[in-house]
């Protein structure tokens, strides 16, 4: 599952609410010109939040360019692709080309806004180095399914959020109206203003929870969330609800394809609270299920006005927040440790070996060694349990030390001082060797 975020608080609350990978767009050529992400560089920030729970991050560069442009590309792409920024997604060919050429080993992903519809035109993308193609919104499950069965590349179904009215990326309303071009990130959303018969071009928002099986039975590979230009609390809100019924997905399949769509339909598809929560954190009017079961319908657009006055479920929204935005998810570790009157102190950190941690940083492990030698106690030695406290204390850092395995021979004293300067060294090596685990060209 892939989640926007439009600053950094939204990719947090992405991660913590389980979100698989984000995607998000730097100062420039990103299809959202007005995400706080866009106006301050929190990019660099969220690739390391991100890597450091083992969750991918990619880049937005969906604008067409101008040939001037091009130029750019390389001083503004080259600190976040040393940084181990995943992959960049890119709706023009040139650029295509050109991060092909000079940023080698960065993942491909060919934008909706290239407007994808076939088998064809997704091979052509694949021979040009494309690995992952996210098609029109426009297309059927069998019509992804074609796409999905090209050797060597994967599908990305948009699942969740809005809808343009036109042709994904073939908008040119907002330009001509008013001189802000959809394809260059400044979409000024005519299609959601009222015009005479009401909101005749404002599209419901994409709900998928209901069809997840068949997107998955149709190959779909990943699904993407929108909304870049939302919420904190919506993208947590979503991205929670949408990893509950992927993980009970994953479980249900195991059974086999027919056996599994038949319970899901059963008694184990969406929950009325759950579904609550989707209309609570984002409502434009009622929700649908795009074009994957039906080629157009009145029932997808808006066509009335919003209640002006809704009540908002306070409660709801604080819990959100509770879990999700108020509390980072932390990365849980553990270790060993040597003491010796003598010597020098010395702890040894690594990932805990659960998922994601045990495919994403394999061999992992920091060590460090404390600059005072451990004297021999005059009286009462430290004990394991005394020790064991305080290397644990790793509260201000994304770490939590589940367990360190402590082995002290003879009776010796060292001061708390050293102890904790011993943790924040093997932390801080342990930090900088998961992120290498990513990081190119340094």
């Amino acid at each position: 599952m892939l989640a926007p975020a439009g600053s950094y608080e939204a990719c947090r609350a992405a991660v913590n609410a389980g979100a698989d990978a984000v995607y998000m767009g730097g100062p420039l050529f990103s299809a959202r010109a007005y995400a706080e992400s866009s106006k301050e560089d929190m990019l660099l920030s969220s690739i390391e939040y991100c890597h450091l729970r083992g969750v991918r991050i990619y880049m937005t560069l969906n604008t067409l360019m101008k040939d001037g442009e091009l130029e750019l590309i390389e001083d503004y792409l080259r600190p976040y692709y040393e940084a181990g920024l995943d992959g960049v997604i890119i709706q023009d060919l040139g650029l295509l080309k050109y991060v092909k050429e000079h940023f080698p080993g960065l993942a491909l992903h060919a934008s909706t806004q290239m407007t994808v519809t076939g088998p064809a035109f997704s091979k052509l993308l694949r021979d040009y180095g494309v690995c992952r193609v996210v098609p029109a919104r426009e297309l059927s499950l069998s019509e992804i399914r074609e796409i999905a069965d090209i050797e060597g590349l994967e599908v990305e179904v948009f699942a969740h959020g809005a809808l343009c009215y036109s042709y994904s990326g073939q908008c040119l309303m907002s330009s001509l109206i008013g001189g802000r071009s959809g394809n260059r990130g400044r979409c000024a959303g005519p299609c959601r203003l009222p015009y005479d018969g009401g909101y005749i071009l404002s599209m419901k928002d994409l709900n998928t929870l209901r069809l997840l099986p068949k997107l998955y039975l149709a190959g779909t590979a990943s699904l993407k969330i929108e909304g870049r230009m939302k919420s904190p609390s919506y993208v947590a809100g979503v991205v929670s609800v949408y990893r509950k019924y992927l993980d009970r997905l994953y479980e249900l399949f195991k059974e086999g394809g027919e056996e599994a769509e038949r319970r899901w339909n059963k008694d184990m598809g969406p929950e009325a609270s759950d579904l609550s929560v989707l209309s609570e954190v984002f409502d434009r009017g009622g929700s649908t299920e795009g074009y994957l079961r039906k080629q157009n319908g009145r029932d997808m657009l808006q066509l009335k006005e919003k209640p002006k006055l809704r009540v908002r479920d306070e409660k709801l929204l604080s819990g959100i927040e509770e879990q999700y935005i108020k509390e980072d998810k932390r990365i849980y570790i553990r270790g060993e440790a040597v003491f010796e009157a003598g010597s020098l102190p010395r702890l040894r950190l690594w990932p805990e070996g659960s998922e994601p941690f045990s495919h994403i940083f394999p061999e992992v492990s920091a060590e460090a060694w404390g600059e005072q030698e451990a004297e021999a106690a005059k009286s009462r030695g430290l004990t394991k349990e005394e020790l064991l406290m305080r290397l644990k204390k790793s509260g201000g850092t994304d770490f939590v030390i589940r367990d360190i395995s402590i082995t002290v021979n003879g009776e010796v004293f060292i001061p708390v001082s050293q102890i904790n300067l011993l943790r924040r060294k093997a932390i801080d090596e342990l930090r900088k060797g998961m992120l290498s685990c990513f990081s190119r060209g340094r």
